[in-house]
C-alpha cells in the first residue's frame, strides 16, 4: 500500500496551499463579514484550474484527478469555508454530471466556462419539502414542442444567486415517481421566467450565497435535457457521493484550521506562570484533534481513489463525509474551549471555523442519512 501523493498531486497541492495563504486567507474574515462573493478569487481559481480540476481540458478544466481535487479543496477551505464550498458545488455537483452525462455539445457550452472559471455553476435539487428524500420534489418539466417549461422553486442552493448555469432536478413523469426525475442543463441568464428568491441569512459560509431559485413556466430548448428522461434520480446519486467527497474535503480544511490555530494560540498564551500547551488537558485535546483529522483525510482519500479507478465508493463517500464532518465540528468546539474567551470573539477566526463547521454536518446529505447509507451499504452487501 502505497500513502506517497505523486508529483503532480504534490505539486497541486503547494500550489493551492500558496494560493490560499496568499490571496484567500487575508480577507477571509472581510468576506465572512460582508458577506460578499468573492467573485475575484473565484475567477483566479479559475485561472488556475480549481474551478474544473478533473474536467479534461478538452473542456476547460485541469484534466487531473479526483484526489489533487481533494488536496486543493482542502487548502482553500482551511483558508475559507465559503470559498471552498462554492469551489466544491462547481465541481462535484456541477462540472461532474455534465461531464458524466452530456453530449460534446453540451460539455463545450454549458461544462467550458464553469470548469475554466468564466462562471459559476450550481445544482438545482433541493426543495422545501424535498431535503432528504428527493423523490419528493414538486419542481415539474413538461415538454411543449421543442421546449420544456418548468415550474416550481428550489431551495438552499448553494451559489444560486451568482450562477450562471445550472443542472437542474424536475419531475418528468409524476406516475413513475423517483423514476420520473430527469436532469436539465439551464442558461439562468437567458431564460425567461427564472428569478432568484430569497438569500438566506446563515450563521456560517456567509461569503457564499444559498438562495431560492424560482422557475415560473421557465422555457428552456428541447436538447437541454442531460441524458435521457428519467435517467435524473441514478445521475442525481452519482452526483451526491462525488458532492460527499467533496464537503469532507471542505470539513478537513476548517479543521486544520482550528489545529493550526488551537496549537499556536496555546504555545503563546501563558496560566501559571507557563504555556497551557504543557497542561495535559490541553495536549489531549489537541491530540484527538489531530489524530481525527488525519483519519477523516484517509477516508476522503481512499474515497477519492476509489472514485479516480472507477470503483464502487458510494459507502466510502459516505463513511467520508460523516466522520469529517464530525471531527471538524469536535475540533472546532474545543478550538474555542482552548482560546477560552478569544474564541468566542470575532477578533479571532475560530469563532468563524466553528459557524463554518457545522453545515458540513448537513449539507450534500444530512450525517444521518450519511449512517443509513452506509448501513445500506453494509446490509445490502452481506
Amino acid at each position: 500500500m502505497n500513502f506517497e501523493l505523486t508529483e503532480e498531486q504534490k505539486m497541486v497541492q503547494d500550489m493551492a496551499r500558496r494560493f490560499a495563504e496568499t490571496e484567500i486567507k487575508p480577507y477571509a474574515a472581510e468576506l465572512d463579514r460582508t458577506h460578499r462573493h468573492p467573485a475575484e478569487i473565484c475567477q483566479k481559481m479559475g485561472e488556475l484550474s480549481f474551478m474544473g480540476i478533473a474536467v479534461p481540458e478538452e473542456y476547460g478544466g485541469g484534466g487531473m484527478d479526483v484526489v489533487s481535487y481533494v488536496l486543493a479543496l482542502i487548502e482553500i477551505s482551511k483558508a475559507c469555508a465559503s470559498t471552498g464550498v462554492i469551489m466544491s458545488v462547481n465541481n462535484s455537483l456541477y462540472c461532474f454530471p455534465v461531464m458524466a452525462y452530456g453530449t460534446h455539445e453540451q460539455k463545450m457550452k454549458f461544462l467550458a466556462p464553469v470548469a475554466g472559471g468564466e462562471a459559476i455553476g450550481c445544482y438545482g435539487l433541493t426543495e422545501a419539502g424535498a431535503g432528504s428524500d428527493p423523490a419528493s420534489m414538486k419542481t415539474t418539466a413538461v415538454l411543449d414542442g421543442d421546449e420544456w417549461v418548468i415550474n416550481g422553486e428550489k431551495k438552499f442552493i448553494t451559489s444560486g444567486n451568482v450562477a450562471k448555469y445550472c443542472v437542474l432536478a424536475a419531475i418528468t413523469d409524476k406516475a413513475k415517481k423517483y423514476k420520473g426525475i430527469s436532469t436539465f442543463l439551464i442558461d439562468l441568464e437567458n431564460t425567461t421566467g427564472f428569478s432568484v428568491g430569497r438569500v438566506e441569512e446563515k450563521m456560517g459560509i456567509c461569503a457564499s450565497g444559498t438562495a431560492e431559485m424560482v422557475f415560473d413556466n421557465a422555457r428552456i430548448p428541447k436538447e437541454n435535457l442531460l441524458g435521457a428522461e428519467g435517467e435524473g434520480f441514478k445521475q442525481m446519486l452519482t452526483t451526491l457521493d462525488g458532492g460527499r467527497i467533496g464537503i469532507a474535503s471542505q470539513a478537513i480544511g476548517i479543521g486544520r484550521a482550528v489545529l493550526e490555530e488551537a496549537v499556536e494560540y496555546s504555545k503563546t498564551r501563558e496560566q501559571f506562570g507557563k504555556p497551557i500547551s504543557s497542561f495535559q488537558a490541553i495536549q489531549w485535546k489537541l491530540a484527538e484533534m489531530a489524530t481525527e483529522l488525519d483519519a477523516a483525510e484517509l477516508l476522503t482519500l481512499r474515497a477519492a481513489y476509489l472514485e479516480d479507478h472507477h470503483l464502487p465508493y458510494e459507502k466510502e463517500a459516505a463513511m467520508a463525509k460523516m466522520f469529517a464532518g464530525d471531527a471538524a465540528m469536535r475540533a472546532s468546539v474545543e478550538g474555542v474551549q482552548i482560546l477560552g474567551g478569544y474564541g468566542y470573539c470575532k477578533d479571532y477566526p475560530m469563532e468563524r471555523h466553528m459557524r463554518d463547521a457545522k453545515i458540513t454536518q448537513i449539507y450534500e446529505g444530512t450525517n444521518e442519512i450519511m449512517r443509513v447509507v452506509i448501513a445500506n451499504n453494509l446490509i445490502k452487501n452481506r
